[in-house]
């Protein structure tokens, strides 16, 4: 199994292990005399066997992320790096939206308010950060694509 058909069937865990959650609460209660919709024994043994999968799957993708390395960094080293590089985009974007507003004065006497970084330096910083995540993210596409999921 390719590591981007595992790491696509963890989502699908993921979703259904919120969808059985909802399920559960739904069956958790009912009134005297009646019968729930769905049997929670059931819906309880359907969790357990998700999550014995979803925890086997995060296992070998764990496994995998760490073993593979490409221009000797590891894919765990790579997926680290696009984590960061999008809290710093995220975080200079919004300084840069901060920086660069336009703040109106009505009249001479009125405090001036001006921008204490380089706006358009700072900007072509950020278009830099964004090309290198950009790549960061192919490359690590490319490697699901390709890598084999380790057992």
């Amino acid at each position: 199994m390719k590591l981007a058909t595992a790491l696509s069937e963890r989502a699908e865990l993921q979703r259904k292990l919120s969808e059985l959650g909802t399920r559960l609460n739904n069956n958790a209660k009912t009134q005297e005399g009646e019968s729930p919709s769905e049997d929670p024994a059931v819906l309880l043994n359907e969790l357990d066997g998700v999550l014995r999968r979803l925890e086997l799957l995060m296992a070998q993708i764990n496994l995998t992320n760490s073993r593979t390395a490409v221009e000797g960094e590891t894919i765990t080293e790579l997926l680290a790096r696009r984590d960061c590089l999008k809290k710093r985009l995220q975080y200079m974007r919004s300084f840069l939206d901060t920086a660069s507003s336009r703040v109106d004065r009505y009249s001479k006497t009125e405090i001036r308010i001006v921008s204490t970084v380089d706006v358009s330096a700072l900007q072509k910083q950020v278009d830099a950060e964004s090309k290198r995540l950009r790549e960061t993210d192919e490359k690590l596409q490319e490697l699901n694509w390709t890598t084999e999921l380790m057992e």
